[in-house]
C-alpha cells in the first residue's frame, strides 16, 4: 500500500524572523522542500511505503535532497537528475502568525526540464495511490511527463489525488493559473484544496464548479478551522481542526494529505464512513507540521501525531 508522490523537490530558504519580507530578513534556513516530495516524506514519516518521482538538478543541493527523501525511507527510484539545469531554490519569508510568501529561483530549473522519457512506468504501477500538484503543468516538457504518468496512473486504476497548490509568482498571470489549475482535475479520485485556492477557482466557496468525472471526493482544508469534505451524493462532513502558535505553515497542507490517503487506503472499501475520524488524524498531522520551521523537518511520527491528538482532543 505505497503512496507515490509526483512533482517537484527543492530547497527552501526560510526567513530566521517572523514578520519580514523575504529582502528584510537577516538571514535564512536551508530545509528540503516542495509540495509533492513534502507529501512523500510525510507518508514515510507516518510509517508508510512512499516512493517520488520528479527531477533534480545534479548538483550539491540535489544530491543532498536526495540524500533527505532516502533517509527519510521514501523510494527515489523515479528521481532524475539533471545536468542541463540546477535544483530549484525558493525563499520563503513568514508573517507573524506563521502564513507565507514565496519567492523562486526556477530559470529553469531542473524540475521544469523532466521529459516524458523520465517517467519510470514501473514505479507508477507498484504503487497504491498516485499524488501530484499542477507547479509541473507550467512548464514544458514537464507538462507532457507529468501528464503521461497520469495517463498510466489511470489506465492501472491508482487512487489519484490532486493538491493545485496555488503559487501565482510561478505562472504568467492569473488567468493561466486558473487555466493550469483547473486543466489537473480532470484526472483526480481526491481533490484536497485550500479555502483560499477555492475561492480563486470558482470565485466563491461553492465546490459544484470543481467536480469532474473521476472525483469522488473534494477536500477543503480551512487551516486550524479544520476541513471539510463534500461527496458526490451531497453528503458533506466537517470536522474541527487543532489550533496551534504556528511558527511556519509550510506543508502543513501536504502533511494533510499524506494523512488522508493513508486513511483512504487503510479503509478503501468504507473510507466515507469513516471520514470524521479519517479527518481529525489529518487535521493533527497538519497543525504538528506547522510548529517548526521547514517542512520536512516538521512532520510527525504516528506515535507522535496520535499522542498529540489524544492530548489535544476536545
Amino acid at each position: 500500500m505505497s503512496v507515490l508522490s509526483f512533482g517537484e523537490l527543492l530547497i527552501d530558504f526560510v526567513a530566521l524572523e517572523m514578520g519580514v519580507a523575504v529582502g528584510e530578513a537577516s538571514g535564512f534556513v536551508k530545509v528540503p522542500g516542495g509540495a509533492p516530495a513534502n507529501v512523500a516524506a510525510a507518508v514515510a514519516r507516518l510509517g508508510y511505503p512512499s516512493a517520488f518521482m520528479g527531477q533534480v538538478g545534479d548538483d550539491p543541493f540535489g544530491r543532498h535532497l536526495a540524500e533527505v527523501l532516502a533517509a527519510e525511507d521514501v523510494d527515489i527510484t523515479g528521481l532524475t537528475f539533471s545536468q542541463e539545469a540546477r535544483t530549484a531554490l525558493a525563499f520563503v519569508s513568514n508573517t507573524a502568525d506563521g502564513d507565507r510568501s514565496f519567492m523562486f529561483y526556477r530559470h529553469p530549473s531542473a524540475d521544469m526540464l523532466m521529459t516524458s522519457a523520465d517517467v519510470k512506468l514501473a514505479v507508477i504501477d507498484a504503487c497504491a495511490a498516485f499524488h501530484y500538484g499542477s507547479i509541473t503543468f507550467i512548464h514544458e516538457p514537464a507538462a507532457s511527463a507529468l501528464t503521461k504518468a497520469l495517463d498510466q496512473a489511470v489506465a492501472a486504476d491508482k487512487f489519484i489525488s490532486y493538491d493545485p497548490n496555488l503559487r501565482l509568482p510561478l505562472w504568467d498571470n492569473a488567468e493561466a493559473a486558473k487555466a493550469g489549475m483547473l486543466s489537473g482535475l480532470k484526472y483526480a479520485n481526491l481533490l484536497k484544496i485550500s479555502d483560499e485556492e477555492l475561492v480563486f477557482l470558482t470565485g466563491g466557496a461553492d465546490v459544484r464548479p470543481l467536480w469532474r468525472e473521476r472525483m469522488e471526493m473534494i477536500c477543503v482544508t480551512r487551516g486550524s478551522a479544520g476541513a471539510v469534505v463534500y461527496l458526490k451524493d451531497g453528503t458533506v462532513v466537517e470536522q474541527g481542526g487543532y489550533a496551534v502558535k504556528a511558527a511556519d505553515t509550510t506543508g502543513a497542507g501536504d502533511a494533510f494529505v499524506a494523512a488522508m490517503l493513508i486513511g483512504i487506503l487503510e479503509n478503501r472499501a468504507d473510507y466515507q464512513a469513516k471520514l470524521p475520524e479519517i479527518l481529525d488524524f489529518a487535521n493533527a498531522v497538519g497543525a504538528m507540521t506547522c510548529l517548526q520551521k521547514g517542512a520536512i523537518p516538521s512532520l510527525p511520527t504516528m506515535e507522535e501525531a496520535r499522542a498529540f491528538q489524544q492530548a489535544n482532543r476536545k
